[in-house]
């Protein structure tokens, strides 16, 4: 029989693997997502609103990513907060 040691390697390549095929054949789908309306409505005015779309789309992505950041820091930060080395009681320095 496998021991629990080898169950945990099976599944942790189970797992990358239907990760890997998920991605594989998701990405077209993900890549032909687009608007018609807004393609067409680009496609037929000028650089001006090309740019200003493009500008629009940057200025929009901003905040969640500023969000996601912060998440990821503040995570970082109190990772250990509940798993102290030594066994003491956490620390509540929030």
């Amino acid at each position: 029989m496998f021991r629990v040691r080898d169950n945990r390697r099976l599944f942790r390549l189970i797992a990358i693997a239907i990760v890997m095929v998920c991605a594989l054949t998701l990405a077209p789908m993900a890549l032909s997502q687009g608007c018609s309306l807004c393609y067409t409505q680009v496609a037929n005015s000028g650089a001006r609103m090309i740019r200003a779309l493009r500008n629009g789309i940057v200025i929009l992505i901003i905040p969640p990513l500023s969000m996601c950041i912060a998440a990821m820091i503040l995570t970082f930060r109190k990772r250990n907060q509940f798993h102290d080395a030594d066994g003491s009681e956490p620390r509540s320095d929030w």
